[in-house]
C-alpha cells in the first residue's frame, strides 16, 4: 500500500474546483485498533453523486474521470480539506483511499494528512504522491480521531487540472423551519391518515400516563447513517423523543429503534422477532416501518414487505402501524410499489419523496426551502438537517391523527382475512439462530461448526455502541474441510441468513433441498461485512425437508457463515 503522510499548507496557486463534502457533520466510531473514524465510501457511484449533489457537477465527460485512478488523477491536481471543532485543538488525520485490484482494501495507494481542527484548509498535491501499480479507482475517505465522541465538521475538494472547467460553487440559503414553504413541504409528506384508530389509542394512553413504546423498523436510514451523533440525531430517536414530550410525562414512551443497513424488508422480517419484540418482552404500541429505499434486493418484489406489515398488525396488542417512504438523492423509491399495501391495510403512510424532491429543482427565493446538499449526506442517506425533516413529517402525522376526531372502527382484523396484495405465505416467520435451532429442527454443523464474529453492527435503540448482527451463527472457517452443514426440518418456508463480506478468504456454497441444488450464494458479490437473506424453499403446506449447505466446488478450502434461518411452520 502507497501511503504519505503530510499536510502542505497552500504549495500552489488554486485552480477551478469543486466540493464532494461541504460543511458536513462528522463524527469518528470506535475501531478494534482504538482509533475513532468516520467513514465516507466513494465506490459504486457514490463520489459521482457527491459530485453532483454537492459539486453541481453535470458534466457526464468529467464525471466520468472520477471512476478510476488514472482518469482521476488526470482531472484532480490537489485535494483540500479542513475540519474543525469547537476547540479548534483536536488533532485529525485525513485518509482518501483508492481501492486496489489484487486486493480491494490493502493494494491501493492511501493519501494521509494530520492536522489540527482548526478549520484551516490543508492542501494535497498529488503529484507529490507515490502512486501504486495496482490503483483500481477511489474507494473511501476517513477523518481518524485521537479521542471519542469528537465532533466536528469537515469540508473536501477537489481542485482540478488545468484546462478543466466547472460551474461555481453552489451556495446553500439558512433554512427556515417556520417558514410557510417549509410547513407545506412537511405537509405534503402526508400521503394518507388511513384509520388512525390504533395509534390515536396509544396517543391516548401516553396522554394518559401509561406505558406506550413506539418501535422503527428499516435499513440504514433508520439505523441513523447520516446523522451525527447516530444515537441521538437520527430520525426515529427525534421522533421518539418529540413524541414522549408531547403526549406522554417524558418517561412513560420508550423506543426500540431496530434500523441494520443495507437490508431489505426480506431480512426485516427474519429479525423482527428478536430486534423489535426482544422474543416477547417487547409488545410495541405504534411500528414504524422503513423499508422504501432498501427493497429492491426484495425476491418477492412486495410480499416480503406487506408480510412484515401484516405481522406487526396481528400481534396480541393491537399495535399501529405506520408506513414511511424514505428517498434517495435520485429521487427514487419504491413507494409506488408499497402503497398498494398501505390502502389495503389503512394505514397512515408518510413519504420524503413526496415532500422534498419537487423543491429541490426550484431556486432559492421562488420555493426551494433546501438544497439535496443540505437534506442528504451522501446519496442514500440524510444529514442531520434530513433526519430532522423525517422526523417532523411524522410528528405531523402524529399531530393531525390527534387532533382530527377518530370515528372509524378498527377494521384491521377484517382486512387481514381477506385477500392480500401480494401474498402473506411469511406472515408468521420465526427467527432462528444456533442458540433456539434446536426448537425447530436437527441440525448436523459439519464442519460449519465454528462461530464468526467479524459481523455487521449497528447501532440499535438509543446506544451509540455497536450491536453484532446474529452472533450465534454457524461458521466454515477457510480451510476448515469439507463436511457439510445439514439440517432435517418441518416448515412451509424456509429463508436462510448468510453473511457477505469483502474479505477474500470467502468462497461461495451451494444450498441443496432434498439433494437438489436450489442457491448457489456468492458472499463477495455485495463486497462489504453485511446481512443476506435468500429463500431457500417457500410451499403450501409444512412438509419434511433435508437442507444441505456445502463449500462450492473449488472453495472447499474458504470461509462461509451461515448466519440464522426465519422459518415458517
Amino acid at each position: 500500500m502507497a501511503q504519505v503522510d503530510f499536510a502542505p499548507q497552500d504549495p500552489t496557486e488554486k485552480g477551478a474546483y469543486f466540493y464532494i463534502m461541504k460543511d458536513k457533520d462528522i463524527q469518528g466510531t470506535q475501531q478494534p485498533d482504538g482509533g475513532y473514524v468516520q467513514f465516507i465510501y466513494q465506490d459504486d457511484g457514490r463520489l459521482i453523486n457527491a459530485s453532483r449533489i454537492c459539486g453541481g457537477i453535470e458534466d457526464d465527460a468529467i464525471l466520468d474521470m472520477l471512476r478510476t485512478t488514472a482518469e482521476f488523477r488526470k482531472l484532480v491536481a490537489a485535494i483540500g480539506v479542513s475540519v474543525q471543532t469547537t476547540n479548534f485543538k483536536e488533532k485529525v488525520t485525513f485518509s482518501y483511499q483508492m481501492y486496489g485490484n489484487k486486493d480491494k482494501y490493502s493494494t491501493g495507494t492511501t493519501i494521509s494528512s494530520s492536522f489540527i481542527t482548526n478549520g484551516l484548509e490543508q492542501i494535497i498535491d498529488l503529484d507529490s504522491v507515490d502512486w501504486s501499480d495496482d490503483d483500481m479507482g477511489p474507494g473511501q475517505l476517513r477523518f481518524t480521531f485521537e479521542k471519542k465522541n469528537v465532533k466536528a465538521q469537515a469540508t473536501v475538494r477537489f481542485y482540478l487540472r488545468e484546462g478543466y472547467d466547472v460551474p461555481e460553487p453552489i451556495v446553500d440559503t439558512m433554512v427556515d423551519e417556520s417558514s410557510p414553504e417549509y410547513k407545506l413541504m412537511i405537509l405534503r409528506s402526508l400521503l394518507s391518515m388511513g384509520n388512525p384508530t390504533r395509534i390515536k389509542r396509544a396517543i391516548d394512553r401516553a396522554k394518559n400516563g401509561e406505558d406506550i413504546t413506539i418501535a422503527f423498523i428499516g435499513g440504514s436510514i433508520t439505523q441513523g447513517a447520516g446523522a451525527i451523533p447516530i444515537n441521538t440525531n437520527c430520525y426515529a430517536y427525534r421522533c421518539f423523543e418529540n413524541f414522549a414530550t408531547m403526549y406522554g410525562s417524558g418517561k412513560n414512551v420508550h423506543l426500540v429503534k431496530a434500523g441494520v443497513g443495507g437490508t431489505p424488508s426480506e431480512l426485516g422480517i427474519v429479525r423482527f422477532e428478536k430486534d423489535v419484540l426482544s422474543f416477547g418482552e417487547v409488545n410495541p404500541d405504534i411500528v414504524v416501518i422503513e423499508f422504501a429505499v432498501n427493497d429492491h434486493d426484495d425476491e418477492t418484489e412486495g410480499e416480503f414487505f406487506e408480510s412484515l406489515v401484516r405481522k406487526a398488525l396481528k400481534l396480541p396488542n393491537h399495535p399501529g402501524v405506520a408506513l414511511l417512504f424514505s428517498v434517495f438523492a435520485n429521487d427514487e423509491n419504491l413507494q409506488d410499489r408499497l402503497i398498494p399495501i398501505g390502502k389495503k391495510y389503512d394505514l397512515p403512510m408518510v413519504s420524503l419523496k413526496n415532500a422534498v424532491t419537487d423543491q429541490f429543482r426550484l431556486r432559492a427565493g421562488l420555493g426551494r426551502v433546501l438544497s439535496k446538499n443540505q437534506f442528504f449526506y451522501d446519496i442514500f442517506h440524510p444529514t442531520n438537517l434530513g433526519h430532522k425533516i423525517m422526523s417532523d413529517c411524522l410528528l405531523y402525522m402524529f399531530k393531525e391523527i390527534d387532533q382530527n376526531q377518530v370515528s372509524k372502527d378498527d377494521c384491521t382484523e377484517a382486512l387481514l382475512r381477506e385477500a392480500a396484495v401480494y401474498g402473506k405465505r411469511f406472515d408468521d416467520i420465526r427467527y432462528m439462530d444456533r442458540s433456539n435451532s434446536d426448537l425447530y429442527a436437527k441440525i448436523s454443523c459439519g464442519d460449519f461448526d465454528g462461530t464468526d464474529k467479524d459481523l455487521q453492527c449497528c447501532e440499535m435503540n438509543d446506544v451509540l455502541d455497536k450491536v453484532p448482527q446474529f452472533p450465534d451463527n454457524w461458521n466454515h472457517n477457510k480451510g476448515a474441510g469439507n463436511e457439510a452443514f445439514e439440517m432435517d426440518i418441518i416448515a412451509k418456508s424456509l429463508v436462510m441468513v448468510h453473511k457477505d463480506s469483502g474479505e477474500t478468504c470467502f468462497g461461495k456454497a451451494d444450498v441443496f433441498v432434498d439433494e437438489v441444488l436450489v442457491k448457489i450464494i456468492d458472499p463477495l458479490a455485495v463486497g462489504w461485512t453485511h446481512c443476506n437473506a435468500k429463500i431457500v424453499f417457500s410451499e403450501e403446506t409444512a412438509v419434511r425437508h433435508h437442507i444441505k449447505v456445502a463449500m462450492h466446488p473449488g472453495d472447499e478450502d474458504k470461509a462461509f457463515t451461515i448466519l440464522g434461518f426465519g422459518v415458517v411452520e
